[in-house]
């Protein structure tokens, strides 16, 4: 998942893959996934929407229920191409898997994710934070005087983020090598 195209396709293939839903609710639950500061516009969700209905991952039908406002809704639910996509993601892992969004992605979908694949995601998720907070702490030190107090204070803070998501996955990856 290279691009936050193929980001958001895997995210909407696995929400999908556990139900048809429609537009507002697939952006409710893209916004639990990916948090809200990372707001996912209908500008954004759309257009993914049709290039994935254009490709035949995705199917859409209008809901006899529309719900509270008289308008028809369209609901999207996933074909067996898309499972078949979304199944060969979920079976691959590499170094675009451990990055800040993709991993995030990845691990809200981990259930069908192969147990030696979380592995590989978690640990070259723990190396690439690993390298961060290395590269963090050494900035910390040689922080030259004068240095604006709320840098400081930023990688500071963002050498404490590292360091607490290195323990979670260190506790993450001793729990998935137990269940083999």
């Amino acid at each position: 998942m290279r691009s936050r195209s193929e980001s958001l396709e895997f995210a909407l293939l696995g929400l999908l893959s556990q139900g048809p839903l429609h537009g507002y609710e697939l952006r409710k639950r893209m916004i639990a996934i990916y948090g809200p500061f990372r707001a996912l516009s209908f500008s954004v969700l759309y257009p993914q929407l049709h290039r994935m209905l254009d490709a035949g991952l995705i199917e859409e039908s209008i809901s006899e229920d529309p719900g509270i406002s008289r308008r028809s809704r369209i609901v999207y639910a996933i074909s067996a191409k898309g499972r078949k996509r979304f199944e060969t993601i979920s079976a691959t892992s590499g170094p675009d898997s451990w990055e800040d969004e993709s991993f995030e992605v990845r691990f809200a979908f981990f259930g069908p994710t192969p147990q030696g694949n979380r592995v590989q995601i978690l640990e070259g998720r723990h190396r690439k934070l690993a390298e961060k907070a290395l590269i963090l702490r050494s900035e910390l030190e040689k922080s030259p005087e004068g240095l604006d107090k709320y840098l400081v204070e930023w990688r500071r803070h963002s050498l404490e983020s590292a360091e607490r998501e290195i323990a979670w996955l260190q506790e993450m990856i001793n729990t998935e090598r137990k269940s083999t």
